[in-house]
């Protein structure tokens, strides 16, 4: 956790009621080279975290984790979340790149829109 709070205040984010959490977001915004290890496994999800060095400029956003409760799902409140992130993290850093790991297909479809809204080059793992 502390290591993502260096990375960015908005590496963590949720949306919630009165209830508590409906959707949570992990990303992790990191340089291409690093990417680019990840991407072609010379590396773990692990090592990109701990890998990544703090206060520098990030060109590369690794959306890593996506949850949305199914009381939530359906709304565009996932889509919303996601672009108000890359929006606070962009204006700090000079993203290029969106890269995923999707394990379903609604996961791969999130981030086609997210890249296509954002203008950032999707790459998927």
């Amino acid at each position: 956790m502390n290591k993502l709070q260096e990375l960015h205040p908005n590496c963590l984010s949720e949306v919630s009621d009165e209830n508590g959490p409906l959707i949570w977001l992990l990303v992790i915004p990191t340089t291409s080279e690093i990417m680019n290890s990840f991407l072609s496994h010379q590396i773990s999800e692990k090592q990109l975290l701990e890998n990544t060095p703090s206060g520098v400029p990030y060109n590369a956003l690794y959306l890593c984790s996506v949850t949305t409760l199914p009381e939530a799902s359906g709304r565009g409140s996932t889509f919303e979340l996601c672009m108000q992130t890359i929006d606070e993290i962009i204006k700090t850093h000079p993203l290029e790149f969106l890269f995923v790991w999707p394990f379903t297909k609604a996961g791969e479809a999130l981030a086609n829109k997210i890249a296509n809204a954002s203008g950032l080059k999707l790459l998927l793992k």
